[in-house]
């Protein structure tokens, strides 16, 4: 029976990404991630190289996971509301994601560090996404007055701090509606059309 690469290679990084998001890359351990996967840790090193290109890869297919989930066109640009509603449902849906993400910050530090996995493709596509919010801008559909790359780190920014900082959640809105996840959506949606509206 021949060796089915490309399942033993899904299968990895479908280990890794769990790892990766309890352990962070330094905490992770190969011998996990081979466990987890029902594979032979040999083949990470086949197949990556070592542990910190498998966390790259693993990045760069969760990445290309929510751009895929989760577009951002002119169109759907002049619904800010929307579009952040979307993306706390994947992040809901999906966990993992922003640990892996907190996790590359954590390792990676600032600007003045070397950059991070596929820096310049996601450069580029954070760029499309102003660039979809600058059209909506153009056409009336979303406030001119806030620069378009600002409103799209506010909208991300928004969108994630109720998975990154649950603490203050719980600090700040114990006892309101707002603990409800439904409720959090709605809100989220609200505020984001608020600030956004032309």
């Amino acid at each position: 029976m021949a060796w089915d690469t490309a399942r033993t290679k899904q299968l990895l990084l479908e280990a890794a990404v769990e790892e990766f998001a309890e352990h962070g890359p330094q905490g992770a351990r190969v011998a996990r991630i081979a466990t987890r996967a029902g594979v032979n840790k040999e083949r990470i090193y086949q197949y990556f190289g070592n542990k910190d290109q498998l966390f790259d890869a693993v990045l760069e297919a969760e990445l290309a996971n929510l751009a895929a989930a989760v577009p951002l066109t002119a169109e759907q640009a002049a619904d800010l509301g929307d579009y952040v509603g979307q993306v706390v449902d994947y992040h809901r849906a999906h966990p993992h994601f922003l640990r892996l993400l907190a996790w590359e910050g954590l390792q990676s530090g600032g600007p003045e560090h070397d950059p991070v996995v596929d820096e310049s493709r996601r450069a580029r596509h954070y760029a499309e996404k102003v660039a979809a919010i600058s059209q909506a801008q153009q056409a009336g559909a979303v406030t001119g007055e806030v620069d378009a790359a600002l409103l799209m780190y506010a909208v991300i920014a928004l969108a994630t701090a109720w998975f990154t900082m649950p603490q203050l959640v719980r600090m700040l809105l114990s006892g309101t509606p707002s603990e409800d996840q439904a409720a959090q959506r709605e809100a989220l949606v609200a505020l984001v059309r608020r600030l956004t509206a032309a």
